[in-house]
């Protein structure tokens, strides 16, 4: 299957038809921590040598999924389409039981990303973005009620979305825990300097950055991952995630670096992993109840990322971005009989 460069794009942007998303949150009354999640939502077209398949997918779509597959009350804001790939996505938020009341429609079609597995299962992506719905996205602002904010993937990246998206995350209001995931795709980034300079700005308001190693190398070509972490704390990060495929993860903080090993799984592909990883480690922060202030803990913090690995090698054992539920995964994740959490 040969695919055509991103800069072959059929389509010119169009203005989105949905409204600005309203400074609410969907329903009236939350017991638990609530998770509001932006960026794209798009349909992955997955080659496997001769085979090609159609999966939702989109990494913050991925993170609303899993989180909720994991129990935790979670909306997705995200622009999508009302064709039949567009209906995908929508179906396959509502058997997560993903909040849709923030989504905004549009009739330009879906944008689709062609991932070309490898025979390791890894995944390399190409985007088709023009004249289709995730550069859509209008975010306002955050919603009153909620308690975590995630966002990055190439909603720092296309625009109109990606100022949004940072006016969004900078806006979000000081108790707001807000997680940067960069999960950055060189091939859709146009101006590497200003995609750069936006992250900078950012991190200055994440309370976590989770980046992977080749994050890292992007971000900071010259620096060492340690490094490259350590500059993104001195850019006002609380505290740094660093992937690294089935190497140990590093929790960089002001207190020093910690590694955190990975199990060894049979992996079926890659994708979602990493998204996978994101949304373990935050459903795992909000079923203990935790916020901003016990960042300053480093012990919680290497917690929850032993919790998102297990998470994760869940999804790499299985076809695409296909998250667990709490009784698919090891104890302490198991439910609990008496809450069911």
């Amino acid at each position: 299957m040969t695919v055509p460069p991103l800069a072959e794009r059929p389509y010119q942007l169009a203005p989105a038809s949905a409204a600005i998303v309203p400074a609410r949150w969907p329903g009236t009354c939350h017991d638990d921590a609530v998770i509001l999640v932006a960026g794209e939502a798009l349909v992955d077209l997955v080659v496997a040598g001769h085979e090609v398949s159609a999966a939702a997918g989109g990494a913050p779509y991925n993170v609303a999924r899993a989180c909720a597959r994991l129990g935790e009350e979670i909306a997705l804001l995200a622009s999508i389409s009302g064709d039949g790939f567009g209906r995908l996505l929508e179906a396959g938020l509502a058997d997560a039981g993903v909040a849709r009341d923030l989504l905004q429609r549009t009739d330009q079609p879906t944008t689709l990303a062609v991932a070309q597995l490898d025979p390791a299962g890894g995944a390399t992506y190409t985007f088709y973005v023009a004249g289709t719905s995730v550069p859509l996205l209008q975010p306002g602002a955050v919603p009153a009620g909620t308690d975590v904010l995630v966002a990055g993937g190439l909603g720092l990246v296309l625009e109109p979305m990606a100022t949004g998206v940072e006016r969004l995350l900078l806006g979000a209001p000081a108790e707001v825990l807000v997680v940067l995931d960069v999960n950055c795709r060189p091939v859709a980034i146009g101006d590497r300097d200003r995609y750069v300079e936006r992250v900078r700005r950012i991190v200055a308001r994440a309370d976590v950055v989770k980046a992977s190693d080749e994050d890292l190398r992007y971000l900071a070509p010259e620096a060492e991952a340690e490094e490259a972490a350590r500059w993104l704390l001195g850019h006002g990060a609380g505290v740094v995630l660093v992937t690294a495929g089935a190497d140990a993860t590093l929790v960089v903080s002001a207190a020093g670096t910690v590694r955190v090993p990975v199990g060894a799984v049979d992996v079926v592909d890659t994708i979602g992993a990493g998204d996978s990883f994101t949304a373990g480690f935050v459903s795992w922060w909000c079923r203990r109840g935790w916020g901003r202030p016990q960042f300053g803990d480093v012990t919680a913090v290497v917690d929850a990322v032993r919790a998102a690995h297990a998470v994760a090698a869940v999804v790499v054992t299985r076809r695409g971005a296909d998250p667990p539920t709490p009784a698919d995964l090891p104890a302490p994740w198991s439910p609990d009989p008496s809450t069911g959490r």
